[in-house]
């Protein structure tokens, strides 16, 4: 009888032992810590997604390209080439998150892109939805 292994962090099993930082930053003294890894991923991909390449000091190739695709009128083309750059960013650099399901929305009408996306994180059963509203 054959099952699936599934890969459990150390970390996930000490409650309180912080394993990133949570966004936004509200928490008492700036930060909010975060205590499991469905939830460190989710806003590690967040941060990823917000941050423009080049905009990060000496680790310039981190980040999407995404605000630069937004300053262009909002059409099939552009909405096109949005998924393009989230789809590589996630293999290149998040090889460990598999996208079960990714949409993109373009509105013309307010220039705003809703970008969401089902993922699971490979080897581990964790499954969880990330959602992003880009506007001009």
């Amino acid at each position: 009888m054959a099952f699936e292994a599934k890969k459990i962090n150390p970390l996930d099993r000490q409650p309180r032992k912080a394993i990133g930082v949570s966004l936004p930053f509200t928490g008492v003294g700036v930060f909010n810590s975060t205590f499991t890894t469905r939830d460190a991923i989710k806003n590690n991909l967040i941060n990823f997604f917000l941050t423009g390449k080049g905009e990060r000091f000496l680790n310039p190739t981190f980040g999407t390209g995404l605000r630069n695709l937004l300053f262009e009128n909002i059409d099939k083309e552009n909405v096109d080439a949005i998924d393009g750059e989230i789809r590589d960013s996630l293999r290149n650099n998040f090889p460990a998150v598999v996208p079960i399901k990714l949409s993109t929305v373009g509105t013309p009408n307010t220039n705003t892109v809703t970008f969401s996306m089902r993922y699971q994180i490979q080897d581990t059963g964790i499954e969880d939805t990330l959602a992003i509203n880009f506007e001009l």
